[in-house]
């Protein structure tokens, strides 16, 4: 039976064992997988530092202001860049964590790194391609619109709204794109 208000009662551990099989079977320390890492023993795990040696900061990384300084260890395989690294090292060096300018920053700095990568792949030999990567062209061929109907699927509510934010912006830009370019041919 479960708790319940008109039943409070907390049963012991012997019949709770009785009643459920397997309970209590990390009790004992022995049998418990991680006890090992819970007691401290350095010499049989070979460590031989209390924390790692700090790792060299090459280039200027963001940290946060309730922090003297960093990790001993910290990832370096994507420095900020751009625009959206600049809105990054603002929001930590002006905002604590508790504050939700600084995850609103962040948040904007990751929908600016969106836009600087697509603008980017504009200037390489494989542009990205939109129309493709939204998955429309398979909707035919993998019986898209079947197999969302009649299954009670979550997405189906709000399925009309996914072209418009999926092919919004790149028609905006498409447009801004020949306006300035209407512009710039206007005036010669």
């Amino acid at each position: 039976m479960p708790y319940t208000a008109e039943d409070p009662r907390h049963w012991s551990a012997a019949e709770l064992r009785a009643r459920i099989p397997g309970w209590g079977a990390d009790l004992d320390p022995a049998d418990r997988p991680s006890y090992p890492k819970q007691r401290y023993a350095p010499g049989e795990t070979g460590a031989h530092w209390e924390e790692p040696e700090q790792q060299p900061e090459r280039t200027p990384r963001e940290r946060s202001i309730e922090h003297a300084r960093l990790t001993p260890v910290f990832g370096t395989s994507a420095p900020l860049h751009g625009v959206s690294g600049a809105i990054r090292r603002f929001a930590y060096a002006r905002f604590s964590e508790g504050r939700a300018a600084h995850w609103l920053l962040l948040l904007l700095g990751d929908r600016v790194d969106a836009v600087e990568s697509s603008l980017a792949s504009l200037f390489t030999g494989h542009p990205d391609n939109p129309l493709a990567e939204t998955g429309v062209l398979s909707e035919r061929r993998r019986h898209g619109i079947t197999s969302r109907l009649g299954r009670g699927r979550a997405d189906v509510k709000h399925q009309w709204l996914d072209p418009i934010l999926v092919a919004g912006p790149w028609l905006l830009a498409a447009w801004g794109v020949i306006a300035l370019a209407r512009k710039a041919l206007g005036r010669r």
